[in-house]
């Protein structure tokens, strides 16, 4: 069982682009990375009805389950697997069912308050900030609530400008003084690249070989009919 070497937090504000920075990252290096989402994290509402649920800011950091989430990432980085809960985000809960994480040589969590924490912040080896200005933030907030998670217009603005826009101000923005890296508009092509060269040079020399074997026996194989 593989034990992490590197661990990456990657913060910043709704809609800046951490989960295309942090996937473009997992894509290209490969089967050596595991994502860790921070939204999956959100306490467990059961207890509450779905009226109830609406009205939570889960822009605040006592939305999240901290104790759990400082539990699991220090499982992983031992390298021990994890059953790591789901988000439903259209019903505003955790799903019933978990999935099994696996260790891997880099583990990066990624969501707004991936810096907040102390003890969290203590357990990674690079800090990263993405940061994109308000505008284009609140645009790709509108558009992945309405399109991707079904919410009404309306209702995605209203929280935007009560919960989201305050609580980036007071708690997510001040984390980009944690930060070892800060990468300009989100999907800044050349700080990606210069991160993931970071992180390939962080891994052990076995990962990479594999990672490069695996490459060779894919462009070896025969096409198929």
């Amino acid at each position: 069982m593989s034990i992490p070497s590197f661990a990456i937090g990657i913060a910043g504000g709704t809609g800046a682009g951490k989960t295309t920075v942090s996937r473009t990252v997992a894509d290209t290096v490969g089967e050596a990375v595991t994502r860790i989402p921070l939204d999956n994290y959100y306490e467990d509402l059961s207890h509450l009805a779905f009226e109830e649920r609406e009205q939570v800011n889960y822009d605040h950091p006592s939305a999240f389950e901290w104790e759990l989430l400082r539990e699991q990432l220090d499982a992983l980085l031992s390298g021990q697997a994890i059953e790591m809960p789901q988000y439903d985000f259209e019903v505003h809960n955790r799903k019933d069912e978990r999935i099994t994480v696996e260790p891997t040589d880099v583990i990066v969590l990624e969501g707004i308050l991936s810096l907040h924490d102390d003890a969290i912040r203590e357990m990674l080896d690079l800090r990263v900030y993405v940061m994109t200005d308000a505008d284009v933030r609140i645009l790709r907030r509108i558009e992945r609530d309405v399109i991707e998670r079904g919410r009404d217009l309306e209702g995605v603005i209203d929280q935007y400008l009560e919960t989201v826009k305050p609580m980036h101000e007071k708690f997510v923005a001040p984390t980009k003084k944690h930060a070892d890296v800060i990468i300009p508009e989100g999907a800044n092509r050349m700080a990606i690249d210069l991160l993931i060269e970071k992180v390939q040079a962080e891994l052990p020399a076995d990962s990479i070989r594999d990672e490069e074997f695996d490459r060779e026996l894919s462009f070896n194989e025969p096409a198929m009919d």
